[in-house]
């Protein structure tokens, strides 16, 4: 178990720095977002993150259903998923698009603390 929590932990890392990546060249160089594995990479490390995910939640039996704080981290998950395209796809201004790269980072700051610390903090 030690070796999947560390595994989606490192990935969890990959995913939040190559977002970081992506949102600071969007900011500087717009263009350099078509590069292929700018386009690629990131959803690769986040299908693995997600998967791995998974396999703790099935080899935990922590469902949704019920275990209410996982059911709030995976809420947190949906929410960090939806700033991060809005951020990197939908933004037309860049205000809009600070607003919502620091969104993004806040609702990864709330999964994590809501995996360390197994508490609901919204509900």
């Amino acid at each position: 178990m030690s070796a999947l929590k560390h595994a989606h932990m490192l990935f969890a890392v990959i995913s939040v720095t190559l977002f970081t990546i992506r949102f600071m060249l969007l900011m500087k160089r717009p263009e350099s977002l078509n590069n292929k594995f700018l386009k690629v990479f990131p959803h690769i490390v986040d299908t693995l993150l997600f998967i791995l995910g998974i396999a703790m939640m099935i080899k935990l039996s922590l469902y949704p259903t019920t275990v209410p704080w996982m059911a709030e981290k995976l809420l947190a998950v949906l929410a960090y998923i939806y700033t991060g395209y809005f951020t990197l796809k939908k933004a037309r201004t860049n205000a809009m698009r600070w607003f919502g790269f620091f969104a993004s980072l806040g609702w990864m700051v709330l999964i994590a603390r809501i995996a360390m610390t197994k508490t609901n903090y919204l509900f």
